[in-house]
């Protein structure tokens, strides 16, 4: 009887040490992250059948089970996941619009600068100093660019830096989720008894994992976890570590990307694969963002570039030089800006002997009287199919242009433009691709052309030619000095050329001369037909080689009542070294739409690259912190399952101890029941 209740006693000792060793431990891990409370799960051991029924044995511990849920777990990984991947993208996309919008480093003030000098030199064009305040105002705004790209570029340098980085991690929390998966196999295998603290470890192992990469994980009969991210790309299968790298875009070398450690090689991964986590977010700025602020400042500094290159063009310098001059050599510095062409790289697949690739920028275009650019912020991908058919594909939004060679190509961009054309040394073999960057470089690659920086004289600031009316006139006509437009030269054989007026008509013009009134179609002047009809107030445009709508040439405006008899002249604006018509038309680009097919002046759209890129940093600020607190509620959730509540576990110590303390009676009195059964013996 004694030693029954001894045993029995004993039994209950176990089961409150056990329970106060749990309690001990939770409490000593109440702050350890990631641990789950445990609690012992009794069990009664099975009753002796006596003559007097089934007496009871008392209690074991069938297991020490962890306070989990793998729901709850899930849910916080998930949250983890977009949480690290909202607050990386965050953090990087702040950098730009801090760049952009600081008026200290920001493009706005240096581009009003730079035509506030135009227009002082319009207004002083013999000035030399203007001429020279022009060219370093011009000076400050491209190495504004400059800075502005170079700064993009770091960016993008850093992007390749923390993809390598955060590759590195995910392979070594991989690494070790492996090992776990090995010691809990073991353990399980070798107990029947789940490894708690292994368990809870491996499980914030993939919670960390989760701040890189969103994972799905399994579990194996062993106990073991298989992890997978992307589309179900394996990384952890049991004890093996498949592994991420990172690797060079086939497309674009300059890239860093992620791939996937296969049997035969590394396999890069779509970016689309790469889901959640700061790698998500890496990859996504680099898409979304940078790619977009890159190529809209290039689009910006190549149609500045280019649209005032080409009224530049049309004007004529201090020494009265201008394209005019039908005779070379001449000194006369057309473009006011360099500016490199288009990127174009080749696919690294490309097959053998592929042939190179070029593009340039489309000439500008005019349109009423102005030039603008069809740039847009998209690369391009060029491709040959199997049958040899070309395909351009607009990688914004999958646009695409076909052809069975790259002329037809470009006669199907010319109803479309896209602001450059492309070329090649020879026929592109089937599954041939290249990338084409039409911006992504323009803003670095801006400078001043060299020849006016040493001559601020050769600035194109005057007129080519002028317009006058006779001296002896005795009507009232005037006529506007005018202004030349793309072609102009090609509207005359021979100058000056005289104009008379007679009979309601302008008559004078050259035969075979094109003339156009108001934009109007333009007439040619023939023998038969060798004049026009006058109307005051009318523009009078002698066009020239470049077709255009309205037509371009060489426009000049009369007004008033002339008398028959009155002559006006066309003539080469020589000795012209305080004329500012060009330098006022330059000025005037300032504000017209000048940009992405005459939609935005470059002010406006720099003002929109801003605004987007600060509109998208608060968007993402507020669904940062809205992830963060959904975060802390699954956290929440979870916690109320696992996590240690320091209050409960003092019950518990109390509630274990008396339980101690009554099994202890209970053993003091078998034992001394025991020394009086001995004692009846003796």
């Amino acid at each position: 009887m004694g030693s029954g209740i001894i045993s029995t006693a004993v039994t209950g000792l176990n089961v409150a040490q056990y329970g106060l060793l749990t309690t001990e431990h939770n409490i000593a891990n109440a702050n350890t992250p990631g641990f789950s409370r445990q609690r012992t799960i009794q069990g009664s051991n099975p009753a002796l059948l006596t003559g007097a029924g089934f007496i009871g044995q008392g209690a074991h511990v069938a297991t020490v089970e962890r306070m989990y849920s793998r729901f709850l777990s899930d849910q916080v990984d998930r949250s983890q996941s977009s949480a690290g991947e909202l607050a990386t993208y965050y953090a990087q996309i702040s950098q730009i619009d801090n760049l952009l919008a600081d008026p200290g480093t920001g493009l706005s003030p240096v581009l009003q600068a730079f035509f506030g000098s135009v227009q002082q030199l319009a207004g002083n064009p013999s000035d030399l100093p203007s001429r020279q305040a022009m060219v370093s105002a011009a000076q400050s705004l491209s190495a504004r660019y400059q800075s502005l790209s170079d700064q993009l570029a770091q960016m993008y340098d850093g992007i390749n830096s923390e993809i390598t980085a955060a590759v590195a991690s995910v392979n070594s929390y991989g690494e070790q989720i492996a090992l776990l998966n090995g010691r809990i196999s073991v353990a399980e295998a070798s107990t029947g008894q789940p490894p708690n603290d292994l368990l809870d470890t491996r499980d914030r192992m993939v919670l960390e994992l989760n701040q890189l990469i969103r994972t799905r994980t399994t579990t194996n009969a062993d106990g073991s976890y298989n992890v997978f991210v992307g589309s179900g790309q394996q990384l952890v299968v049991g004890t093996q570590l498949i592994g991420m790298t990172t690797t060079s875009a086939a497309d674009d070398p300059s890239r860093l990307v992620v791939g996937l450690r296969t049997a035969t090689g590394i396999q890069e991964m779509p970016e689309s694969l790469v889901s959640g986590g700061s790698l998500s977010g890496l990859l996504a700025f680099r898409r979304e963002s940078l790619d977009r602020a890159s190529n809209d400042l290039g689009s910006n500094a190549a149609s500045l570039a280019l649209t005032f290159n080409a009224q530049h063009a049309l004007g004529q310098d201090f020494f009265g030089q201008s394209l005019l001059a039908s005779t070379p050599p001449t000194s006369f510095t057309p473009q006011f800006f360099s500016l490199a062409q288009p990127a174009v790289v080749s696919n690294t697949r490309n097959p053998s002997g592929s042939p190179l690739v070029s593009a340039s920028f489309d000439p500008t275009t005019p349109f009423n009287g102005n030039f603008y650019t069809d740039l847009g912020n998209s690369d391009y991908r060029l491709r040959a199919d199997a049958g040899g058919a070309l395909t351009l594909t607009r990688l914004a939004d999958s646009r695409q242009w076909s052809g069975a060679d790259l002329a037809a190509v470009n006669a199907e961009l010319s109803s479309d433009p896209q602001g450059f054309v492309l070329a090649s040394t020879g026929t592109l073999p089937a599954g041939s691709s290249y990338l084409i960057q039409p911006t992504r470089g323009a803003a670095r690659g801006i400078t001043v052309n060299p020849a006016l920086v040493a001559d601020a004289r050769l600035i194109a600031a005057a007129g080519p030619l002028r317009a006058s009316a006779g001296t002896a006139n005795t009507g009232t006509a005037t006529v506007t000095s005018g202004e030349a437009g793309p072609g102009y030269q090609g509207a005359f054989a021979a100058l000056p050329i005289s104009l008379q007026y007679n009979a309601g008509e302008l008559l004078g013009f050259p035969v075979n001369t094109r003339v156009s009134i108001d934009g109007a179609t333009a007439v040619t002047i023939t023998a038969l037909n060798p004049g026009i009809a006058y109307t005051s107030g009318a523009t009078v445009t002698v066009v020239g080689s470049v077709a255009a709508s309205p037509p371009a040439g060489f426009s000049f405006v009369m007004t008033g009542l002339p008398n028959n008899g009155d002559r006006f002249s066309i003539e080469v604006n020589t000795g012209a070294t305080a004329d500012g018509r060009n330098a006022l038309t330059l000025a005037q680009l300032q504000t017209q739409r000048t940009m992405s097919g005459q939609t935005a002046s470059y002010q406006d759209a720099y003002a929109r690259l801003v605004s987007e890129t600060g509109n998208r940093t608060r968007q993402l600020q507020v669904s940062s912190d809205a992830q963060q607190n959904l975060l802390a509620q699954a956290q929440a959730s979870r916690d109320s399952l696992a996590a240690v509540n320091l209050d409960e576990e003092a019950a518990n110590l109390i509630r274990y101890q008396q339980a101690y303390q009554a099994s202890a009676r209970a053993f003091q009195i078998g034992a001394a029941l025991f020394d009086t059964i001995l004692e009846l013996g003796r």
